[in-house]
């Protein structure tokens, strides 16, 4: 076989993993943002100052929030289920060390501490957890796709060939769902009020990068013979058209149901698809092509997967549109974001009872077809995930008053604490997004250029791909190879984050 056949062999005939196992995986970005915040506010604790080297802050970034995960799914991957516990029990640690070594003069009661917590106000112009989501996604795809390759990822988190919960399945349906979360609609843009063909023009017009992003890929893979898993999206389509479309078709729909209904909208697309594919000839079609031969002659033909499983990835959109409604609504206070995260934990055991149903009277989970149980599956465990990010955050605001003036990037700010003192007031925790400390985090760096680092990381995957033989790579050299590749975007990232460079031409 040659190397483009041996690869495409080894990404393609598999069968995905646990739900289980994806939890707990899905469980360490919000420990180790808690982790990385929390040794921020220790740092200051002991130096009187936030941790202001740009250099040092850049590396810690990586040490806690990439490379733990990186680590999880390559040689770690057999002992996952004790990363979590292990980074959970640094953390408490830690927790400990800050709550017994504050300053004697700002010490109250425990009790007291919570009483003012619950009443603390919150930022609410910004929600940390839409970013961490979004960034987080973004790097957990960046290095999916070149860990994919190299033998020290298991098989298990790859991509499922037709039925089965991969990692890298639900990171498909995760990008969905975080676009849908800041779509102009959801962030109550001006523009949307306007009449649909006009609003509809905007749309097309702002979702050119990824058509062109989608047609060069397209061109890329093909001039240099790359390897690819024709049966993900087929022969032609890629997933930036899948995006572009799943937005454009998004955008007519809100601009004709009201958008506080895309929940419905949400629930009849996904439901009605399931139904014509258990009732007609179309899921035989999609796996196995108009002759029952996997035949690929035809642009329907060829690219049979990315089309018809647009239905899926727009309902998943579209219930995410709802979740990003719903967050307006959200109170800025702490007790408010409380109750919020209990109804999302509770929306959350609801749809996992709904996919064992699915699953059982319906179908198993198919990223393939994005059917109904895949949708379920998607938006069960993004939603698990951002109310993971708000408690985290929820966390970091506790910590950060007991510890007054401490400050971590891209977390909520307090704009009303729960103090008597206009002198305490002041001194509370900064705003976020203010600073010195806030221009080296690098969660906003990686924020402010997101298509960029993820087109980066598609093109460096590439290169890595057509320069080094991934199959037969020892474990060493694959885990220096991941981390270069990982240091060289997230360098590239920060760089432009410094010089407040912000690559959009759209």
């Amino acid at each position: 076989m040659s190397q483009k056949h041996l690869k495409e062999a080894f990404i393609s005939n598999l069968n995905g993993t646990s739900l289980l196992e994806i939890s707990l995986g899905l469980s360490l970005p919000p420990l180790c943002l808690l982790c990385r915040g929390l040794l921020l506010i220790l740092y200051y604790l002991h130096y009187g100052k936030p941790l202001s080297s740009r250099k040092y802050c850049l590396l810690l970034d990586f040490l806690v929030l990439v490379s733990p995960p990186l680590l999880s799914c390559t040689v770690l991957s057999p002992i996952l289920s004790l990363v979590p516990v292990t980074i959970a029990a640094f953390c408490a640690g830690i927790f400990f060390k800050i709550y017994n070594q504050r300053k004697q003069e700002t010490r109250v009661p425990f009790r007291q501490i919570v009483k003012d917590f619950q009443k603390t106000s919150l930022d609410p112009e910004y929600i940390p957890a839409v970013t961490m989501f979004r960034v987080y996604v973004n790097v957990l795809t960046a290095i999916g796709i070149l860990a994919v390759d190299f033998p020290q990822y298991p098989r298990r988190f790859a991509k499922a060939e037709t039925y089965g919960t991969g990692a890298m399945d639900l990171g498909v349906g995760a990008f969905i769902f975080g676009n849908a979360l800041v779509c102009p609609e959801v962030r109550q843009k001006s523009y949307v009020t306007k009449p649909t063909f006009s609003n509809l023009a905007r749309q097309l017009f702002s979702v050119w990068p990824l058509i062109f992003l989608g047609v060069g890929r397209l061109l890329s893979v093909k001039s240099i013979d790359y390897h690819e898993h024709t049966s993900e999206y087929g022969v032609h389509w890629n997933f930036f058209f899948t995006l572009a479309f799943v937005r454009l078709a998004a955008s007519l729909l809100l601009a004709i149901v009201p958008k506080n209904k895309s929940w419905i909208v949400a629930i009849n697309l996904a439901v009605l698809y399931q139904l014509i594919l258990n009732t007609t000839s179309l899921k035989t079609f999609i796996l196995h092509g108009s002759n029952g031969r996997d035949t690929r002659v035809g642009f329907f033909n060829a690219n049979r997967e990315g089309l018809l499983s647009l239905f899926g990835y727009l309902a998943i959109y579209m219930a995410s549109v709802q979740v990003g409604l719903c967050l307006l609504k959200c109170s800025s206070s702490v007790r408010g974001w409380i109750e919020a995260v209990c109804f999302s934990l509770l929306t959350v055991f609801m749809l996992f009872a709904f996919l064992h149903v699915s699953q059982v009277y319906a179908e198993p989970v198919s990223r393939r077809m994005a059917n109904l149980s895949y949708c379920i599956w998607v938006v069960a465990h993004c939603l698990a995930l951002f109310s993971c990010f708000v408690v985290t955050d929820l966390m970091l605001v506790f910590t950060k008053l007991l510890v007054k003036g401490s400050s971590v990037p891209c977390s909520w700010g307090i704009i009303k604490p729960p103090t008597t003192s206009k002198k305490d007031e002041m001194e509370a925790v900064p705003m976020a997004g203010k600073g010195k400390l806030a221009h080296t985090c690098l969660i906003s760096a990686i924020n402010k250029n997101q298509l960029v680092f993820f087109l980066l990381a598609n093109v460096m995957t590439g290169t890595v791909n057509i320069l080094v033989d991934t199959i037969h790579s020892e474990t060493a050299f694959a885990l220096c190879i991941l981390h270069l590749y990982m240091v060289f975007n997230c360098l590239i990232m920060h760089i432009l984050h410094t010089k407040n460079i912000v690559l959009k031409f759209w």
